[in-house]
């Protein structure tokens, strides 16, 4: 049998991220004349940023309303709990397995070094669970970036 693509409904995100890359080549190439549309599309994307950062305060109120209107309307509140507290249990014990046991292994696996000696103490994935820190993944941004800069030796144009 020979194979055949179909027809998919949908967005072509390849053909998106294709078009971009590519204009974001001819706009560089552009020089002076491009300038003003790279400052364009840079001020929508800081504008966005502030707007993700307005929803991102808001949704917990948001989520709060739902999930007290779903337990308002349960019967059997005690179902609630213990059902609750189980997927609780089960998410954290799953959350410690993979994140002391499973990742250290394969940061031993990589590198041959122990992953509990080293200097871990700012590393971003520490800073999630700092609770000023905890609103955004992005504000673990700058220290992943100092982390890769001075920790691993990569090129500040790249980083």
């Amino acid at each position: 049998q020979i194979p055949f693509g179909k027809e998919i409904e949908g967005m072509n995100i390849l053909g998106l991220v294709l078009f971009a890359l590519v204009l974001g080549v001819a706009l560089k190439k552009l020089g002076q004349e491009g300038e003003d549309l790279i400052r364009f599309f840079n001020s929508f994307n800081e504008a966005t940023m502030v707007l993700v950062t307005w929803i991102m305060w808001y949704v917990p109120i948001g989520i709060m309303f739902l999930v007290g209107s779903k337990i308002v309307e349960m019967e059997d509140i005690m179902l609630l709990v213990t059902s609750l507290g189980k997927y609780i249990f089960a998410s954290i014990l799953g959350h410690v397995i993979h994140g002391g046991i499973i990742l250290p292994l394969i940061y031993f696996a990589a590198t041959r070094q122990n992953p509990y000696l080293r200097g871990h103490s700012e590393h971003p994935d520490a800073l999630c669970f700092i609770p000023p820190r905890s609103v955004s993944s992005s504000a673990t941004l700058p220290s992943m970036i100092k982390c890769i800069e001075e920790n691993n030796g990569v090129d500040k144009r790249i980083s």
